[in-house]
């Protein structure tokens, strides 16, 4: 336990925040799972619409400090990725 009154505040601090950021990250996952979804289904319009609120997401987590900018490139890169070649996929098909 801390022992000064400072220490004490910041304890208090960090708590909010981690509940804070675990609260902001499960909505991305969430998000992000229903984009897999859509793509499952291969509703690809619900999917592009989903991927643009899975990217916004994303931006405003590293707005906030919550994720570090060079992950959240590579999460809506791996995104794209994804619609694309389930894209491609049905196109063949």
């Amino acid at each position: 336990m801390p022992q000064h009154k400072s220490a004490e505040k910041a304890l208090r601090q960090s708590e909010k925040r981690r509940l804070r950021n675990k609260a902001f990250k499960t909505r991305v996952k969430t998000e992000i799972k229903k984009f897999l979804a859509y793509l499952e289904a291969k509703d690809f319009e619900k999917a592009e619409a989903q991927l643009r609120v899975c990217q916004s997401f994303l931006h405003r987590g590293v707005s906030k400090g919550i994720f570090h900018w060079k992950k959240a490139a590579n999460k809506i890169s791996k995104l794209f990725e994804k619609l694309n070649k389930a894209k491609a996929q049905a196109q063949t098909q």
